[in-house]
């Protein structure tokens, strides 16, 4: 628990700043969705996003709703709107007796008689100035029923589920107003709220008696000008009208009567702190049967749009009213079907602007009513919907204040993305699939202020120390490692302490003789080339720590500023590397005429003090210690046993995967416990099998030296040297040999060879 407590005080120390002001970000986007604040900014861009939202949605052809279209070819062929009636009952019959049609419904209305036949004039003429002709009122009796456009209209209209338009117009109240589909008695006492109008433009009497009902068709666009939204039910006076779309689907399914649904339980209302009466549905009853349609605040629905509208880019068919009339259609287009009349020519002022197209024919705003009506699928903002905002704000902004805090930036960016394209698609899946309608704008901008926030304080706070980081420890160590050390700078610090490492020295042989057989800029070359091929040893392939260059020689160690577990392995390996890249050198030296290239590594493991040390000057970090010491002591005695690399036995201890050779038991100057020092051969399991059988005889060999056994010991020697001539480990302790027998050690010698020089 002690450990848990200590980490968890760590990171809260660390990131407690930063998630504090992130979950203020949280709690501030929070409030919005819980009406503690508003915005018209955001309000709008939600609004930008419904519309994006509405627009990928995809869509199909719908053959059950067509649109007969007065379109620039019918007004050519058949003449200026408004036509006269009598082409209108022509229409009318065409659609309901000759196709069939489901139902039909006029996005126009009727508000005065129609003169066009001229009747009215001669009815006049042959009272007054021609009322001598003989025969002529008979005449006209008999002309009457052929030129009362409006009366063949009225019978065209008659027994046919055909429902006509009509406007809602201030401070005029022209044709007749059709039965309301309830009135406010039926309200019994509530209050209802609804787009309401003083005046009206409707259909004289003839023909609205003779239509199956009437719809208002008007549409109002939003503050910005655009239709987003349409009422199903309107308000003159007492009554309550339904919208064309509306009883046009009711003549189609020959509903009895259209009405409201209230929300049932007060207690409801109560918790949900909602006033007055609220209707939620409007219902059509027909065969016993009611079938609801969701509506929001007075009665109004959100228009679906499928497609950018028009002949070419909606979901509904369109045919031309010309075709209609010549017949031209075939029959299976339109029998059965809900059939709107209406119009996209462009002077007959019947285009709307909506978000999908600027210029969207009205009379598809009806259509794309009816077909949400026919589906049973409104796109709704149901009361619970902030709830679910809130808590999506909730949990994006909890998480994301937690989780961008531990990232890199590169995470950060993948983070923020994945969340703010789950975000959008939860969005998108609720509309499209079960038909809620989300706001977004606010989780969306959390997202982003939340990654910008993270970004920012990553910038001006963590990347100014990172950058201190590499600048200090740049020349030191790998790129990788510094990378590693920016992510987390606090981690790291040059304050000295005292920590378990490994050391290297290394040095070229004979550097004093090989100055002498170079020019200066030759020396120059052979030393860089040599420096950087040992450098980049150390730092790229094995993450070592360059300490520094002494002349020809090179200093390194491995644990330090990064902790490495395996940091003793890592020097042995780099060490054999570094032997190998020198072998290479050599021969591209000599190519080149230059003197051979042969160095000495020394590597030791102990307890070393390592930081930022020197003067008020010139600092450094490095080591320093015993075993420091050590390690360069190691580096000098390679040349006596004719070696490239000796390690102390703390290494060999620490890195048991590879196959070592024992060299000696020694005392270094300044010393005076003595170290058993190895040579790594390579990785135990990479060691060729005569290598180990080599290896096995001289361990056989020493182990007769320190015995004191010259002679079994000599003749073991003297079997590896003819074996392995340029071996000098085997000539030197046969030189040994010599020496014990002409100067016995004694029988307390402890086999320690002890060096008095550095």
């Amino acid at each position: 628990m002690g450990r848990i407590r200590q980490a968890l005080a760590r990171v809260t120390a660390r990131y407690g700043a930063r998630w504090a002001l992130g979950l203020l970000l949280t709690v501030l986007a929070l409030l919005y969705p819980l009406d503690f604040w508003t915005s018209h900014t955001i309000v709008r861009q939600d609004t930008i996003i419904a519309d994006l939202r509405m627009r990928l949605e995809p869509f199909e052809l719908d053959p059950s709703i067509v649109i007969v279209d007065i379109d620039s070819r019918s007004l050519a062929e058949v003449g200026r709107f408004p036509w006269p009636r009598d082409v209108l009952a022509r229409l009318t019959r065409q659609l309901t007796v000759h196709y069939e049609a489901g139902a039909v419904g006029f996005d126009v209305s009727f508000p005065e008689p129609d003169l066009s036949s001229g009747y009215a004039v001669l009815e006049r003429l042959a009272q007054r100035e021609l009322k001598d002709v003989p025969g002529l009122k008979r005449e006209l009796g008999q002309l009457k029923d052929q030129l009362d456009y409006d009366g063949q209209f009225a019978q065209a209209l008659q027994g046919q589920p055909v429902v006509l338009g009509f406007n809602l117009a201030p401070d005029q109240k022209k044709g007749v107003l059709p039965e309301p589909a309830f009135s406010t008695d039926y309200l019994n006492g509530r209050t209802v709220l609804a787009y309401a109008a003083d005046g009206y433009e409707a259909n004289i009497a003839r023909l609205q008696e003779a239509a199956a009902g009437a719809g208002v068709f008007t549409t109002e666009p939003g503050p910005d000008g655009l239709v987003r939204s349409s009422p199903l039910m309107f308000r003159i006076g007492d009554g309550f009208y339904p919208a064309l779309s509306v009883a046009t689907a009711a003549a189609f399914v020959d509903a009895t009567a259209v009405k409201p649904r209230f929300v049932e339980t007060v207690d409801t209302l109560s918790a949900l702190d909602r006033e007055g009466d609220t209707v939620e549905f409007i219902d059509m009853y027909f065969d016993k049967r009611a079938t609801g349609f969701p509506v929001g605040q007075g009665m109004t629905v959100t228009v679906q749009y499928r497609g950018s509208g028009g002949p070419e880019g909606g979901a509904f068919r369109y045919v031309s009213a010309a075709d209609v009339l010549a017949g031209t259609v075939p029959k299976q287009v339109l029998e059965g079907a809900i059939v709107l009349v209406g119009t996209t020519a462009p002077g007959l002022q019947d285009l709307r602007a909506t978000p999908v197209n600027p210029v969207f024919p009205g009379v598809e705003v009806h259509a794309n009513l009816i077909k949400s009506m026919l589906d049973g699928r409104f796109k709704t903002r149901p009361w619970w919907a902030q709830a679910v905002e809130a808590v999506q704000i909730g949990i994006v902004g909890v998480v994301l204040t937690v989780v961008l805090a531990l990232l890199s930036p590169a995470w950060s960016v993948l983070a923020a993305g994945a969340v703010f394209a789950a975000c959008a698609w939860f969005n998108y899946y609720a509309y499209a699939e079960h038909d809620v309608a989300l706001n977004v704008f606010v989780c969306l901008l959390l997202v982003g202020a939340l990654f910008v926030l993270n970004l920012a304080w990553g910038y001006f706070f963590e990347f100014r120390k990172g950058r201190a980081l590499v600048s200090r420890f740049g020349e030191y160590v790998a790129p990788e490692l510094v990378a590693k050390m920016a992510e987390d700078p606090a981690a790291y610090n040059m304050d000295g302490e005292s920590r378990e490492l490994t050391v290297m020295f290394v040095d070229v042989r004979g550097f004093t003789t090989i100055s002498e057989g170079l020019s200066p800029k030759e020396l120059r070359e052979y030393i860089n080339l040599y420096l950087t091929a040992m450098s980049e040893d150390i730092r790229s392939a094995h993450q070592g720590t360059l300490d520094k260059y002494i002349g020809d020689a090179v200093m390194a160690f491995w644990g330090a500023p990064v902790h490495f577990p395996d940091h003793a392995s890592r020097a042995v390996a780099t060490a054999l590397l570094m032997q190998a890249s020198a072998e290479r050198l050599n021969r591209d030296f000599l190519q080149r005429g230059w003197p051979e290239l042969r160095i000495g590594i020394g590597l030791n493991t102990g307890l070393m003090h390592v930081g930022d040390m020197g003067s008020a000057i010139r600092r450094a970090y490095t080591v320093m210690g015993d075993a420091v010491n050590l390690g360069s002591r190691l580096e000098g005695i390679t040349k006596v046993y004719g070696v490239g690399i000796a390690v102390g036995e703390a290494t060999r201890l620490a890195a048991p995967e590879f196959a070592w050779r024992e060299l000696d038991l020694v005392r270094v100057k300044g010393k005076n416990e003595p170290v058993a020092i190895f040579e790594p051969l390579g990785k135990a399991s990479d060691v060729a099998p005569a290598a180990l059988e080599e290896l096995a005889a001289w361990e056989a060999a020493l182990e007769l030296v320190r015995n004191q056994q010259w002679d079994a010991a000599q003749s073991a020697l003297e079997v590896l040297r003819a074996a392995h001539p340029d071996r000098t480990l085997y000539a030197l302790y046969l030189d040994r040999i010599a020496h014990y027998r002409r100067y016995p050690p004694g029988a307390d010698w402890d086999g320690v060879t002890t060096f008095d020089t550095k």
